[in-house]
């Protein structure tokens, strides 16, 4: 009798630590597949590609990269001339673009590629808010070295049109402008620096 209880105790022993181990394995694989990425996740990482072939003079269009908002802005000429003219005024904080906040392709006047194309992520640098694209010139609310551009209502930070900061506001940097690479004159392609990542 005893080696038969042994058997069977060494049975039951035995499909419990099956069983157990079983159980342990359904228990462990959701939870081990909630840590991987989901296709979503990977392909909000993904480059962006947008069409530019409808975007006007003077019109700012909205894109999505990784969760954040993109903006592409279409400079006029009179856009341009005011980034030198806000030069002169002496009221940006790093008109140079000095600090690492875009690639080295846009670390120019104009911050971009194309002096008329603007590519910049939507997002203030001070605490993540959306500043509002605001291209009317000196209105009586944003100062008299407002030349249009980016102004964060959340704590009065202000953006030129390249996205440089203003002196003596809360935002310490400029708008990143993310890296970017245009595939042909009306295809720009946002988060790849060549075309072969697309």
């Amino acid at each position: 009798m005893d080696e038969k209880m042994s058997g069977r105790r060494k049975f039951l022993v035995a499909a419990t630590s099956v069983a157990g181990g079983v159980a342990g394995a359904a228990i462990a694989t959701p939870f081990l597949l909630s840590m991987m990425p989901s296709e979503r996740a990977k392909a909000a990482g993904a480059p962006v590609e947008v069409n530019i072939s409808k975007l006007e003079p003077g019109m700012l269009l909205m894109v999505e990269w990784r969760g954040r908002v993109v903006w592409v802005l279409n400079r006029t000429p009179e856009m341009l001339e005011s980034l030198v003219k806000i030069e002169e005024e002496d009221v940006l904080a790093d008109p140079n673009s000095e600090k690492n906040q875009q690639p080295e392709y846009a670390k120019n006047h104009t911050r971009s590629i194309k002096p008329e194309i603007f590519v910049t992520e939507g997002v203030c640098t001070h605490l993540g808010c959306s500043p509002v694209f605001r291209k009317d010139i000196a209105p009586a609310d944003l100062g008299p070295d407002w030349l249009g551009g980016f102004f964060c209502p959340c704590h009065g930070s202000k953006f030129d049109l390249a996205g440089r900061v203003y002196k003596h506001v809360p935002a310490p940097t400029n708008l990143v402008v993310p890296p970017h690479v245009y595939l042909d004159d009306s295809r720009l392609l946002i988060g790849s620096e060549s075309e072969g990542s697309a």
